[in-house]
């Protein structure tokens, strides 16, 4: 009997997922307190579900460091290293403004934030007492305008490595990574030979670990999605319903004509083909609401169901999961012209391509921290102007529909990452993509 394909598997747990998750959560919903069985299963599902993400984010670093290592110190000796950079550089840089563009154009077309007097005065007052905290420590990462942007990004280069591996500040590892791989290109023939085989063996054996890690994928997918429904529903969503749906609209629009057409255009890749390969990467993605955790199942998927070289996915990918956030960047635009309306604030067209850049530096500087889009949001509506009692209000409101919203633009972030992994590689002349059955 013919084994059943891991994206297959974790669709399934998705679907008990949201049936169970939603079913617990509409037969307790009118209970003051919650009976046992609920509060065993949410406990039991929520344990399941953090043992997979921990164990995902247990290989992210020293993945990460040692795919970029490898991939640079095989190709930081010729000129393929200036080239692969410029490319992939350019290629996010594109797709992020694609995406922030998209996402500026449905917010002002649609226009969320007008809502009735009545129903504003209501959103405003309501937020709750775990928003207001998540909020709070937002702000302990954020500054107002230009200043923020440029503290975010000195973390870049971390005065600690070992502190910037325990606080998975990925965009300083990944520099410390790119200048140590580019080095040992430059050694003499013997230590290059000796560190080149060190770290590739390095990589193997976290390699090894992380396939073992994804063979669990569809258990911890369950375990993630299920706690999260049973206490949200959708009654909740509901109340950003419009807000949300604008956010949904633009990741769809980014997702199904702008990342293909790319991928047509400058790939001559069918987008089919390689959503179906990377399906597991972006079910893994929707479920854990993290690109740096969902990495290691990217890689996998790129490598061995789309084919793309090793060579390219290590130097793309690691890369794309911090600095590569379509997904983020067009949500964070959206977020912000919607609380301008909701509040009263006229947003010129100045103004709003002042977000846009914004949108596009914050994306990539804030990935690595903590609440990282909160604090690249906060950061734009000091830039535009926002009292700091508003943006407390304002981004509180967000987070009734963020936790869904998370997960399918981290799912977007990943399918850009895939994207350009893809089209670099075609462009530097590889073949032999998308077996007729990827497995």
């Amino acid at each position: 009997m013919k084994k059943l394909a891991l994206h297959w598997k974790i669709l399934i747990a998705l679907l008990l997922a949201f049936s169970i998750g939603l079913w617990a959560n509409f037969t307790t919903e009118s209970t003051i307190e919650k009976p046992a069985w609920f509060e065993n299963l949410h406990y039991f599902t929520n344990f399941v579900g953090s043992l997979f993400l921990n164990a995902l984010k247990m290989v992210v670093i020293p993945l990460v460091m040692t795919s970029i290592i490898c991939g640079v110190a095989k190709i930081g000796e010729d000129k393929d290293f200036g080239r692969l950079g410029l490319k992939t550089l350019f290629f996010y840089s594109l797709t992020g403004l694609l995406a922030v563009v998209v996402g500026l154009l449905c917010v002002n077309l649609i226009e969320p934030g007008q809502v009735d007097p009545e129903i504003r005065e209501k959103m405003l007052s309501g937020q709750s007492a775990l928003e207001a905290q998540k909020v709070e420590r937002a702000f302990e990462h954020a500054d107002g305008g230009m200043k923020g942007i440029l503290e975010i990004f000195q973390r870049m280069i971390p005065q600690n490595l070992f502190k910037a591996a325990v606080e998975g500040q990925l965009l300083g590892l990944i520099f410390f990574s790119l200048l140590f791989g580019f080095f040992i290109a430059r050694l003499p023939g013997k230590y290059k030979q000796s560190q080149t085989i060190f770290w590739e063996g390095l990589n193997s054996t976290i390699l090894g670990i992380t396939n073992f890690v994804i063979s669990f994928a569809p258990y911890g997918v369950f375990g993630l999605v299920t706690p999260t429904l049973m206490m949200v529903g959708i009654e909740t969503i509901s109340v950003m319903g419009t807000f949300a749906l604008t956010v949904l609209l633009g990741l769809a629009i980014h997702s199904f004509l702008v990342l293909p057409i790319l991928l047509r255009i400058l790939g001559k890749i069918n987008f089919f083909q390689h959503f179906k390969a990377l399906s597991p990467a972006l079910l893994t993605a929707f479920s854990t609401a993290s690109s740096s955790a969902t990495l290691p199942v990217t890689l996998d998927c790129i490598t061995k169901r789309a084919r793309v070289s090793k060579k390219i996915a290590s130097f793309t990918l690691p890369l794309g999961a911090t600095m590569n956030m379509d997904g983020t960047a067009l949500f964070e635009c959206v977020v912000v012209v919607f609380l301008a309306q909701l509040f009263g604030v006229e947003m010129t067209w100045v103004t709003q391509s002042t977000v846009v850049i914004m949108a596009l530096l914050t994306s990539i500087g804030v990935a690595g921290i903590p609440s990282a889009s909160l604090v690249a949001i906060i950061v734009i509506l000091h830039a535009v102007g926002f009292p700091d009692a508003t943006i407390s209000i304002g981004v509180g409101i967000v987070f009734v529909v963020d936790r869904l919203l998370d997960m399918t633009r981290t799912a977007v972030n990943v399918l850009g990452d895939s994207c350009a992994a893809a089209i670099i590689g075609k462009s530097e002349g590889e073949t032999g993509y998308y077996p007729s059955n990827p497995g």
